[in-house]
């Protein structure tokens, strides 16, 4: 399955996610690829959209290749491989290095980002989570897991494209995983778009300023 660009894999994952609109859920999206993705989500469903700020951690000279990830919150939370950890040699002191790092690029894009913005509620909520596809797992098993301890009542994960390796550990983290393709032929997720650009940080923001105005993170509408 090929994607036109992140919008139009967002409007045909909105489409499997329409069972959750009377649920009145809350869309996270992980920056930046995923946030084009949410927000048609989001826009389908009606729902408030908000982030889940995570950071990926590279490997000793090879930065691509995700050996953990970082997510934000009081307690940050920090997910490694330890057989890629073990089988790189990576330190302690390597990743301790890594991981603030990844915090710093956290703390700007919370301030980019979010600044002034009051966070999305999740407790109690249904919660979709939503990327723009699946490599490694890293990220989205941080995510996943420091989205679980702000108490949502069901948490949803939904790409539209995962390695099958990937979703066989993510499955065991979320209360239901959706997808809309998992090709036996993964390498990157960018093979799966034809238009795959990087996000700049203005992009981000004016996404969110649209969804904001159209379904306000405290629940009302305008």
């Amino acid at each position: 399955m090929i994607f036109r660009d992140r919008h139009e894999a967002g409007l045909r994952l909105a489409e499997r996610l329409l069972v959750f609109k009377d649920t009145k859920p809350v869309v996270l999206a992980l920056p930046r690829g995923g946030v084009p993705v949410a927000f048609e989500v989001a826009q389908a469903l009606a729902a408030p959209l908000g982030l889940v700020l995570v950071r990926k951690i590279g490997a000793p000279y090879q930065e691509e290749l995700a050996i953990g990830a970082v997510a934000d919150g009081d307690e940050p939370e920090l997910v490694t491989d330890p057989h890629l950890l073990a089988r790189l040699g990576v330190s302690q002191d390597y990743l301790e290095e890594a991981k603030a790092a990844a915090l710093n690029e956290i703390a700007r894009r919370r301030q980019v980002y979010l600044g002034d913005r009051k966070p999305v509620d999740v407790a109690g909520r249904t919660v979709i989570i939503v990327d723009d596809g699946i490599a490694t797992g890293a990220t989205v098993l941080a995510a996943l897991r420091a989205t679980r301890r702000r108490n949502p009542a069901r948490l949803v994960l939904a790409v539209p494209v995962a390695s099958s390796h990937a979703l066989r550990r993510l499955k065991e983290e979320a209360d239901e995983v959706v997808c809309l393709d998992i090709p036996p032929d993964f390498a990157a997720v960018g093979q799966f778009y034809r238009q795959f650009p990087q996000l700049r940080d203005e992009e981000v923001n004016a996404l969110l300023d649209r969804a904001d105005t159209q379904h306000p993170r405290d629940g009302r509408h305008p």
